[in-house]
């Protein structure tokens, strides 16, 4: 008897809760001003993150990145389970696909689908600004403040390095230059 009760009693609170033809609009936006964001700097490449993990339930990150002159943003890598999107707001991106290299201008787009080889660099004597997206996002501000701590000792550990990449879905393509300097 206790069973059916409890079955009609979920059945009923489904009923209750559940609108199949309804939509219930919510205000859940975030309004993130260029000041705004957790910045990391490092020697020469900031990251500041805009739209995060948590924010989008791990579905997009969005993260602003200036590369000073010279910088090495990351080597020859590829993602498995996240495609990235590069959108250069200033100066010019070196930006490596595979074999080719191409410099992608103030404006430019590159979307770079999971499993493409890649990697990122300014080859200017001027600054490049520019707006990240990983989607998803697999919790990518771990690998940005891991990054922060593992490029920040001296020197690196390319174990500890590599595990950092891997654990963030990124895989060397050659892990024996691997490690961002020039």
């Amino acid at each position: 008897m206790n069973l059916l009760i409890n079955h009609l009693k979920q059945k009923q609170m489904h009923t209750i809760e559940t609108d199949f033809f309804n939509d219930v609009l919510e205000d859940k936006a975030t309004v993130i001003l260029p000041e705004q964001g957790e910045a990391l700097k490092l020697n020469d490449i900031t990251f500041t993150f805009k739209v995060t993990s948590e924010m989008t339930n791990d579905q997009l990150g969005v993260y602003t990145i200036v590369l000073e002159p010279m910088a090495i943003g990351a080597k020859l890598h590829y993602h498995r389970f996240m495609d990235e999107t590069f959108i250069v707001d200033e100066g010019v991106l070196t930006i490596q696909l595979g074999e080719e290299e191409i410099r992608a201008e103030a404006g430019s787009i590159v979307y770079v689908p999971r499993f493409t080889p890649h990697g990122f660099q300014n080859d200017t004597d001027k600054p490049v600004k520019l707006t990240l997206l990983f989607n998803p996002s697999q919790k990518r501000e771990g690998f940005f403040r891991g990054l922060y701590e593992t490029l920040s000792e001296d020197p690196i550990d390319p174990k500890k390095y590599l595990k950092l990449y891997n654990k963030y879905d990124s895989f060397p393509v050659d892990t024996s230059n691997m490690i961002p300097k020039r």
